[in-house]
């Protein structure tokens, strides 16, 4: 049988009974020969020719066409080349014969290669030349059993396959120089291997090889009705071996019974065709596109990689759909059980459809899965019913307070009805009033609802981080006024930062009058509006004498320091009836009774070093007599005031007034360290006469070095007695100016004949005598 490439759209199939069949590519007969013979389709002309023996092989020119065919040759025992010449007429000539049957012809350009029972040869038509002889291999082998194989890759390139062996030929253009008396072209061997099995056919598939394998297994070993299929491989060539891309076992009818040569394997290069031809079976095989990769694929559930390759190539592919893949995908994730993962695939393959959702969400719900979808739910522009999602939230609900609340923060408030959920939550928190993750979520919703008091009213009892984050974001200061005491109960340092900083929106009377009831939080709220500002408050410092000394004594005696508005008579009275001795001192003193003030000191306090610190800051003579009489029978206290009191009283004064016989410790440290003191004053009066008479002597200099400077006079100066221009129009004749170091100027004729003294200045009284400068010239 013999199959003619298509280079048109039929197959021209011819049969064992001399018969040939013209079939379309879907394989229906279209016309039918029963004499064969070279003939065109469309027209009446045709050659016929009776031949000695049977003609198996027909190659065309490659430009034959519908209506213009010139060249084409034919192989029996001979090869014959048939062309038009001038007259229209048929000339027949012998290309080749003499080596047995020719079983293979391939025409390309102006190339035709051949086989015969000895080998492979190529004629160069267009020089009329043959260029080379390919010999067989495997002499061993039938020729008429094992046929040799033979396609044109390019139009220099021809692949040889015979037996089990594979040949790539290139032929080349020889070198002018060499050419002598070879043919103009030559052929290179590229490629030479040995395969496994036997070659029934060969075809181009870009750098690599379609090859049509016939499998023949040993029949001792193997009965005839298990002989292997024929197998079309897919080879990459290498030099002098191939590595096999890919293999397929084809199942053809009676492929026992059939041998190497019943087998042929033809192909159309423009469409990627190839065609497998048994004696019963013609298989058309094409490469995968991208929806047989996916069909095979879906057919080993690699669903993830289907729907990538289908939105990869969704402009190629042509029975698939993305989307019908992805639900696909959707389904068996479902079958499998891995719920999250189908609801997680659904954002990416439902996409904007939303009555595709709408029916996923209510299969998950059926299945029970509604928790694993809602995450996955639009809530952007595109978005379902609100009774979706509120059949969501009843579901969580139901069974999970923590999820219900997490779906409640991150959904938009506008997705559902909010009335609706929030009086579900009422109805779950009847049955359950404390539980904090419902009253949350609860106060989230009234937010949501703008209903801020009533969610304010919550953060409060459940003392909610976010609820000075509510009271400034929605400027709900006019709902707490009520709550101050709710709001320091929560956290004092923040309320009160809170309430200061808004002092214009919730006044301080109004929060002293909320906090009348809790003193300790009062005194926190007055103490830090004193830090703030020391009179804003101050009405109310009087009161906080009795908040500091009952809540905080630490910050009473820097309270009553830094306080002007304290009624000093009432804070003595709280200090007294409490004992609080510093704080006594300090307001004795500040009314003026020190000498009851250092009294306390010495004896409540017994502390001579603070009586010396007071007497230091009074510095008052009485209180330092007073403090020497209280001391003169307490040796330890005249110990302190020895080592003290040596740069503010004369120590004689106190020495004098010791005892005969008292024993007083440390005596002579204290006797040296008065005689250092005394020493040290000396050396500081010395230095600092020192410093005084350098300084004095500087100053001199410098008032020195000032008055003996020019003076600047020129023509808008005026005598300070006639009030004319010092200075005369006529420079060139003489003239006397007094100028005093005051810069009065007068014309020496215009002052008195003992003008010593600037008038001006001493009518003024401005000081003592000024120096005089006179001018002449």
């Amino acid at each position: 049988s013999t199959l003619h490439p298509p280079y048109y759209p039929f197959l021209a199939l011819g049969t064992h009974f001399g018969k040939v069949f013209l079939l379309d590519i879907q394989g229906n007969v279209t016309q039918k020969f029963e004499i064969v013979q070279v003939f065109g389709l469309y027209t009446r002309e045709g050659f016929h020719e009776n031949f000695d023996c049977p003609i198996k092989v027909v190659a065309l020119h490659p430009q034959f066409s519908r209506s213009n065919y010139k060249q084409f040759v034919t192989g029996g025992n001979k090869l014959l080349l048939y062309e038009r010449n001038w007259l229209n007429r048929w000339k027949m000539s012998v290309l080749h014969e003499g080596e047995g049957s020719i079983t293979n012809i391939q025409w390309r350009s102006n190339l035709i290669a051949w086989a015969n029972n000895v080998g492979v040869k190529i004629y160069d038509i267009g020089t009329k030349q043959r260029i080379t002889n390919v010999l067989r291999d495997n002499v061993s082998l039938r020729p008429d059993m094992y046929p040799c194989s033979l396609c044109w890759k390019d139009n220099c390139t021809l692949i040889v396959g015979w037996g089990t062996s594979i040949k790539i030929c290139v032929v080349k253009e020889r070198n002018p120089t060499e050419m002598r008396d070879l043919p103009s072209r030559y052929v290179e061997i590229v490629s030479a291997f040995e395969t496994e099995f036997f070659i029934s056919g060969l075809a181009p598939l870009a750098d690599q090889l379609v090859t049509l394998y016939f499998v023949k297994e040993n029949s001792d070993h193997m009965d005839e009705e298990f002989r292997a299929r024929p197998r079309l491989d897919i080879i990459q060539p290498l030099p002098e071996s191939c590595e096999e891309i890919s293999s397929d076992a084809l199942t053809v009818r009676n492929f026992q019974d059939n041998e190497c040569r019943d087998y042929r394997l033809e192909h159309s290069e423009g469409e990627s065709l190839f065609y497998i031809i048994s004696p019963k079976d013609i298989v058309v095989a094409k490469e995968r596109d991208q929806d047989d990769h996916i069909d095979w694929l879906l057919e080993k559930k690699k669903y993830e990689e289907a729907l990538m390759a289908a939105e990869i190539s969704f402009k190629n592919i042509k029975r698939h759909d993305v989307q019908k893949i992805g639900m696909g995908y959707i389904n068996h994730l479902v079958e499998k059980g891995d719920y999250d993962a189908a609801a997680r695939k659904c954002q990416k393959v439902l996409g904007k459809n939303m009555e595709l959702w709408e029916n996923e969400v209510y299969r998950f719900k059926t299945i029970g899965q509604l928790k694993a979808i809602s995450q996955y739910l639009p809530r952007g522009d595109l978005r379902l019913r609100p009774a979706i999602y509120e059949m969501i939230l009843h579901e969580f609900l139901k069974t999970d307070y923590e999820g219900f609340a997490t779906l409640i923060r991150e959904w938009p408030g506008e997705l559902y009805n909010n009335m609706a959920i929030v009086q579900a939550v009422n109805d779950h928190l009847k049955r359950d009033p404390a539980n904090r993750t419902l009253l949350t979520t609860l106060a989230e919703l009234y937010t949501y609802d703008q209903r801020y008091d009533r969610a304010l009213e919550i953060y409060l009892r459940l003392r909610h981080k976010d609820v000075y984050q509510l009271i400034h974001k929605h400027d709900l200061f006019s709902s707490i006024e009520d709550k101050i005491i709710l709001l320091m109960d929560f956290d004092k340092e923040k309320a009160v930062d809170m309430l200061l900083d808004n002092e214009d929106k919730i006044s301080v009377n109004r929060v002293v009058e909320e906090l009348a009831d809790r003193p300790e939080l009062l005194h926190v709220y007055l103490h830090k509006l004193f830090k703030r500002d020391h009179h804003k408050g101050q009405k109310y410092h009087e009161k906080q004498i009795v908040l500091y000394a009952e809540y905080d004594r630490p910050n009473l005696l820097p309270f009553l320091r830094d306080s002007t508005h304290c009624p000093l008579e009432k804070a003595l009275e709280v200090c007294q009836q409490r004992n609080f001795v510093e704080e006594t001192v300090f307001l004795l003193s500040r009314m003026g009774n020190c000498r009851r003030a250092l009294q306390m000191i010495m004896e409540e306090l017994e502390d001579v070093d603070k009586a010396i610190e007071f007497a230091k800051e009074q510095d008052d003579a009485e209180l330092w007599e007073d403090l020497i009489s209280y001391s003169i029978d307490k040796p330890p206290f005249i110990t302190g005031l020895l080592n003290n009191i040596g740069t503010h009283v004369d120590p004689i004064l106190l020495i004098h007034r010791i005892k005969e016989g008292m024993e007083i410790p440390n005596l002579r440290d204290s006797l040296v360290k008065i005689l250092q003191d005394y020493n040290l004053q000396i050396l500081l009066r010395e230095g600092c006469k020192k410093i005084l008479v350098a300084d004095s002597l500087s100053l001199l200099q410098k008032m020195h070095r000032t008055q003996m400077r020019g003076v600047r006079v020129d023509e808008e100066n005026i005598c300070e007695s006639c009030h004319a221009a010092i200075l005369p129009s006529d420079m060139a004749k003489p003239f006397s100016v007094v100028v005093f170091h005051c810069r009065h100027m007068f014309h020496k004729e215009c002052l008195p004949s003992s003008g010593t003294f600037c008038n001006i200045c001493s009518a003024k009284k401005r000081g003592p005598r000024s120096g005089i400068l006179e001018l002449k010239k």
